[in-house]
């Protein structure tokens, strides 16, 4: 990659690592299902009538918008808003690796090697000792909702696989249109409507800041700028980058909210991140075949090369790729 690609690639795990921040301060000024809703809101429109139409059907849409939207987002604001730390939700949603390699086993029949397992075993190693820490200095209710949010990320990326989008922007938008109304009605029905509309009568700057942040920056720019990464590099190469989300993730929680790191959390993130890195670059199998493929995420072998490389986003969905430009 060229020193601007580079760039642009750390700039996006940038964005994506300070996200965890900025949703902290976000629920600082509104209920996690609503701040959900309005982030979805705001990714959605205008920009739903300028990406032209979908182009995948909208079962797909529809799926990955319920599981994705409403399930990751929805789980993983409320167990931030129950005192998940930003630096630490950062972290463990990175266990997603290992939920879709599992996912993928069951719905794809992709067999993992060896080494993928290895890396599921000390991604899992790094969760645990997240737990133990996280169980002995906050609330491990919490903790436990934030993973299955990584659990259900890893369900919308088999699912974002199976649909495979030519255009990840165009896709990403569309799916921002499915939870709005069902975070919204759930909003309703467990935050209340005084407390909804409290949130919103109270608006300031800060709170659609963060709102504008979350929807703009890290959706609509950094799917943007990812995609367009992967058209022009093998995922092998740009998928990496995403390691770099929980270490800016944890320094902005320290940085900005003053989030102590303990000796048991650099455990975990080394843990994790090491578990992670093994989970996603080793290759994986179909059918007894090794899987060719330049994925980070290890698409079946049988998919056409210009519609099997792959990549996860740290902050949304399994990012295909139709064409690649070197």
């Amino acid at each position: 990659m060229r020193p601007p690609h580079v760039l642009l690639a750390v700039l996006v795990a940038a964005v994506w690592g300070v996200n965890f921040t900025v949703i902290e301060v976000g629920l600082g000024h509104f209920p996690p299902l609503l701040f959900s809703a309005l982030r979805f809101l705001a990714a959605a429109l205008p920009a739903v009538f300028l990406v032209g139409r979908p182009k995948v059907a909208w079962k797909w849409i529809v799926g990955v918008g319920l599981v994705l939207g409403v399930a990751k987002f929805g789980l993983l604001f409320v167990g931030m808003d129950h005192g998940m730390p930003a630096g630490l939700s950062s972290l463990v949603l990175q266990i997603q690796a290992v939920f879709t390699a599992l996912f993928a086993f069951a719905a794809l029949g992709e067999r993992p090697t060896r080494l993928r397992l290895a890396g599921m075993g000390v991604a899992l190693a790094g969760i645990a000792v997240a737990a133990v820490d996280e169980g002995t200095t906050g609330p491990l209710g919490a903790f436990v909702l934030v993973v299955v949010a990584a659990a259900c990320w890893g369900v919308s990326n088999v699912l974002t696989r199976k649909a495979a989008p030519p255009d990840s922007l165009n896709f990403m938008v569309w799916v921002s249109t499915v939870p709005v109304l069902p975070l919204l009605g759930l909003s309703l029905l467990t935050e209340g409507p005084s407390q909804d509309l409290a949130a919103l009568r109270g608006l300031d700057w800060q709170g659609a800041g963060t709102v504008l942040y979350v929807a703009w920056v890290t959706t609509v720019f950094g799917f943007g700028a990812w995609g367009w990464l992967l058209r022009r590099h093998p995922a092998s190469t740009v998928a990496p980058f995403s390691l770099l989300v929980p270490v800016f993730g944890m320094s902005a929680a320290a940085l900005f909210l003053g989030e102590s790191v303990t000796p048991l959390r650099w455990c975990a993130a080394a843990l994790l991140v090491g578990g992670v890195a093994l989970t996603s670059r080793a290759p994986g199998r179909r059918g007894g075949a090794e899987a060719r493929t330049g994925s980070a995420g290890g698409a079946p072998a049988d998919v056409p090369a210009r519609t099997a490389a792959d990549a996860p986003a740290p902050d949304g969905v399994t990012v295909p790729v139709a064409s690649r430009r070197v």
